[in-house]
């Protein structure tokens, strides 16, 4: 493998690409020397603090609202091994194996940083369990998002120390077989080391950036949805003219216009119906505005995520150079909560709003097209009930968006009195992008099919192009059919991405 090939970690300039490449497509991580040799010089101090009998929390004391305990130094290894037992209480569904390596990728990104007093054996082990492919099994529910992600980091760590459960090989095996059959040692935890791999925000940050990077393609998708409803149901162009959007600059707004634009460049159809009407209905006129805003929400969350992904959110931190330890609350994750929160409302929006072009698709009455897309309709319930599935998806979506960030509530004795939430934000998160999959893969189904109401005359360059890829895998329908595997086959095409590669063949500055 060529040195290319690795991500390079060294705490700083980790970004969405370099995630990608390591949850998804297995790339493996390599620390920067000059990095570790200062996780060293933090876990060293450390070690000073316990010989002299210092008193640091969670090095020397009891956690959260037992930091008026102080522990032996003789039971120093044993309170950070019973911190990761005692925390590794998650239920509900696993992490699928791509949050999982994301998880321990951010994780591994913060530690290096040298400010969490953990020494470079635990660190290591991460390491190998990435590039190595032995995945914790960590259940999805149990954060509440302050004082980190304590439930799913602990049983992110405890296989390093051979406790708990991991996929290795794409088994499910005790940490202990892991290890044996990849020639492996538990590590011995030292002083502070079980917190600072369980004290941090990876968790909801990891699930964030995936979901994040997965809605920014739908967006794109989005746009293409609309363009295809927009000439099936023989939408004019006016909406999107550049000089509107000049007068109102957001650039999510500019940017769809002018994909909007790209995508029908010499459509036959709009050309030919451009002056039958003056304007059309909102969910084909506001393309910009609402695709736009959703899209400028997403642009912000990802700063956000951006400066999380390198970021140290553990405490107590240690300053080496000070020779200091210093409780915060870096652990806390509402910027995390409040973006995902956010991040919901814009995917949800995106969903809506395609929805309601599925609705005048497929109503005679507003699109001058057959009954639910059939010619023998009647006979024929056609596209009729694929709307109702939309249906249901956006209304599950509304009730999703409501925020989790404004439903703290006390931990820890009230010692850890207000939490983010922000592990759950980023779940409902992820699950309003997944709807919103399914609700464009009904959407470009449905369009198609119409669109071809309008043939001979030809669709614009980008819709074509579309169009084509979605023809070679599914038909038009000229009577019912099972239409679940069709919905399923549109769902695959989204995620194989062949679509937008098509498009983006066609039309090289799609974005």
């Amino acid at each position: 493998m060529n040195d290319s090939d690795r991500v390079l970690l060294n705490g700083h300039s980790l970004d969405l690409a370099d995630v990608i490449r390591v949850a998804r497509k297995n790339c493996p991580v390599e620390l920067d020397p000059s990095a570790l040799a200062f996780v060293e010089r933090g876990s060293g101090i450390v070690r000073e603090w316990i010989n002299s009998g210092k008193i640091v929390y969670g090095v020397s004391t009891g956690f959260g609202d037992l930091a008026s305990v102080v522990i032996s130094p003789r039971n120093s290894r044993l309170l950070q091994e019973n911190l990761l037992k005692s925390h590794a209480c998650g239920v509900g569904d696993l992490y699928p194996e791509d949050v999982v390596r994301s998880i321990m990728l951010l994780r591994l990104n913060s530690l290096i940083r040298g400010f969490s007093g953990i020494s470079p054996s635990p660190i290591l082990q991460l390491v190998n369990f990435l590039n190595m492919g032995i995945h914790p099994v960590i259940p999805s529910q149990g954060s509440v998002g302050a004082s980190g992600d304590l439930c799913p980091l602990s049983h992110l760590a405890l296989p390093l120390i051979g406790v708990g459960e991991v996929f290795f090989h794409g088994v499910r095996m005790p940490a202990h077989k892991a290890l044996n059959e990849a020639g492996l040692e538990p590590v011995a935890l030292g002083p502070k080391e079980g917190l600072a791999l369980n004290n941090g925000t990876a968790a909801m940050a990891g699930v964030s950036i995936l979901t994040l990077a997965d809605v920014l393609e739908l967006a794109a998708l989005a746009d293409i949805s609309a363009a295809i409803s927009l000439e099936a149901l023989h939408g004019v162009p006016y909406a999107f003219d550049d000089r509107t959007h000049e007068l109102r600059p957001y650039k999510g707004q500019r940017k769809v216009a002018g994909n909007i634009r790209k995508l029908t460049r010499k459509s036959e159809i709009i050309e030919k119906y451009k002056h039958d009407k003056v304007q059309d209905a909102y969910s084909l006129r506001c393309v910009p505005q609402v695709h736009g805003a959703s899209r400028d929400a997403f642009n912000y969350i990802r700063g956000i995520l951006e400066v999380e992904m390198n970021s140290v959110t553990d405490n107590p931190l240690i300053f080496p150079s000070d020779g200091e330890s210093l409780s915060g609350g870096n652990f806390h994750g509402q910027p995390i909560a409040l973006s995902m929160d956010f991040f919901a409302i814009a995917a949800a929006e995106l969903a809506n709003i395609s929805e309601r072009r599925v609705a005048r698709l497929v109503d005679a009455k507003l699109s001058g097209l057959p009954p639910f897309l059939m010619k023998d309709s009647g006979l024929n319930s056609g596209f009729m009930i694929p709307q109702y599935t939309c249906a249901a998806l956006v209304s599950e979506n509304k009730v999703l968006a409501h925020p989790s960030s404004v439903d703290s509530i006390p931990t820890s004795a009230n010692q850890e009195d207000h939490v983010s939430m922000g592990a759950y934000s980023a779940r409902k998160a992820q699950t309003i992008t997944s709807n919103l999959s399914k609700v464009l893969s009904i959407e470009l189904l449905t369009a198609c099919q119409a669109l071809e109401f309008s043939f001979p005359l030809q669709p614009g360059e980008g819709t074509l192009a579309a169009f084509n890829i979605i023809r070679s895998r599914v038909p038009f329908l000229e009577k019912d059919q099972y239409m679940y595997p069709l919905i399923q086959e549109m769902q695959v095409l989204l995620k194989e991405g062949r679509i937008l590669k098509a498009v983006r063949s066609e039309i090289s500055d799609f974005s």
